[in-house]
């Protein structure tokens, strides 16, 4: 079974769903997972502007409604946002190589999870490399390794192919959810948020075409 998950670890709404892709995958233990960083945000030092600040802030309200976690509001008034999601998915996609070359599985699930609770749950602002740094360390990398790896041109190479094949499964909001059949067809599963029982029932209408 193999899936490809289009995602952004500082998408709030990713954040919701992951429990519901955790749940929609418990009976596929061996399924294969490919974890395309969508970019969100491009690269930038500007503060976020009041009013964008207001409107995130108003979809975290709206996601804690719809969904099972929970945001540390405080984040807000502890940090200066800025709207820069690029450096948190290369940060995944350094951790994933990392991960490879030490043998560990779902470097890329485990340091999205990572940044997501540093964000949503600590009140860290994962748009600053320290940020980030922490995020690697709290997961075993090595911090001097994986601060090179973030800034390295591979990194930047596998991340704008991670962004090429988003636009080729013409993503254009986050969470993505693909199933990929034995011809290598990708069928949408959700372009969205979604439940874990919608999701099963949307795979199970794929299978049987």
């Amino acid at each position: 079974m193999q899936f490809i998950y289009v995602m952004d670890p500082m998408c709030g709404w990713c954040y919701g769903f992951q429990p519901e892709l955790e749940r929609f995958l418990t009976p596929y233990p061996d399924a294969q997972v490919s974890w395309i960083m969508g970019g969100l945000a491009p690269d930038t030092t500007q503060p976020m502007a009041e009013s964008l600040r207001d409107t995130i802030a108003s979809y975290w309200v709206e996601i804690e409604r719809r969904t099972s976690v929970t945001f540390n509001h405080d984040f807000w008034h502890l940090n200066t946002p800025v709207r820069s999601t690029y450096q948190a998915c290369r940060a995944v996609i350094a951790a994933q190589s990392l991960a490879e070359q030490g043998s560990q599985k779902h470097g890329a699930m485990v340091m999205a999870k990572t940044i997501q609770a540093a964000y949503y749950q600590q009140a860290k602002n994962p748009s600053l490399d320290a940020t980030l740094v922490g995020c690697a360390m709290a997961i075993g990398l090595d911090d001097v390794q994986f601060e090179s790896a973030l800034h390295a041109a591979e990194t930047e190479a596998q991340f704008q192919q991670h962004l090429d094949i988003a636009r080729q499964l013409q993503v254009t909001g986050f969470p993505a959810l693909f199933y990929v059949n034995e011809n290598g067809y990708a069928y949408p599963l959700t372009l969205g948020f979604c439940y874990a029982d919608d999701l099963a029932q949307r795979l199970a209408s794929c299978i049987k075409k």
